[in-house]
């Protein structure tokens, strides 16, 4: 035990000896726990196989926020759908724009939604987000790999081809996470601007503005195609963005064009 933890703990036990309520009690024991690492193997913080024995698939992860290039190009992507309120308008509008656009799609969506995209993917991506939008950094491996392959399975059949990106739902990654996502082959892909829909309801025209002057080359743009009803201001002034990125120069690719700019 180490001098520093030798201390923490003795104060810890004055606090409770001291104390003598229940109030105290709970501060000892929060501190006593503060520093206790989580399991070293197992669980939701570890990227190692339980068994100690088992390599990762592959040697390596790539986690993405952005693509460092300099050509305008801006890889706008879509998470949760497909569902029916708005995944047909978001298609509508890529279509009548000439627009593609990377697809984060929900597993249980695509299952049950998955007619109303059905023969619109063709310029577009497909990407993991798990069965039920689950938050993956509380997921063991072996939780994490069952969504996640659920999901890739089903999205496999649905697209015609095997997604290679996985969108961790709130961005949220775990040891457990890049684990599976390695034993899967899958680059974890994160955004670095996102429609910030909340702040522009009372003002769409700004954030057209936001978005347009404040992507840059290489950048992964995060919108949703169904959600709460403040996702609607992103939707609607969604030809808006697009001519204004355009009129900047920007080229919209997928995300996995995005990533060839890298490779």
């Amino acid at each position: 035990m180490t001098l520093a933890r030798r201390q923490m703990l003795t104060k810890a036990a004055s606090a409770l000896l001291g104390a003598g309520t229940a109030g105290g009690v709970k501060m000892a024991h929060d501190a006593i726990t503060a520093y206790d690492p989580l399991p070293f193997y197992g669980g939701y913080a570890s990227p190692i196989h339980g068994d100690r024995k088992t390599p990762p698939r592959s040697p390596a992860v790539d986690v993405i926020w952005s693509v460092d290039t300099a050509n305008k190009l801006v890889a706008l992507t879509f998470d949760d759908g497909p569902k029916p309120n708005w995944t047909p308008e978001v298609l509508s509008i890529l279509e009548q724009t000439r627009t593609r656009a990377t697809f984060f799609m929900v597993g249980a969506n695509a299952r049950d939604h998955g007619a109303i995209v059905a023969g619109r993917l063709g310029q577009h991506e497909v990407g993991n987000h798990t069965w039920r939008h689950q938050d993956l950094a509380r997921l063991t491996f072996e939780e994490a790999y069952e969504t996640l392959k659920r999901t890739h399975e089903h999205l496999t059949k649905l697209w015609g081809r095997e997604p290679t990106l996985l969108r961790p739902p709130y961005g949220h990654l775990a040891g457990s996470t890049l684990l599976a996502a390695n034993e899967l082959g899958y680059r974890v892909v994160l955004w670095n601007r996102q429609m910030l829909e909340s702040q522009y309801t009372s003002n769409p025209r700004g954030l057209v503005d936001y978005i347009v002057t404040s992507c840059a080359p290489g950048t992964i743009l995060l919108a949703h195609d169904t959600g709460p009803a403040d996702r609607l201001v992103a939707i609607r002034a969604l030809p808006e963005v697009v001519r204004g990125l355009r009129a900047e120069g920007f080229e919209f690719v997928t995300v996995s064009e995005l990533l060839a700019e890298q490779d």
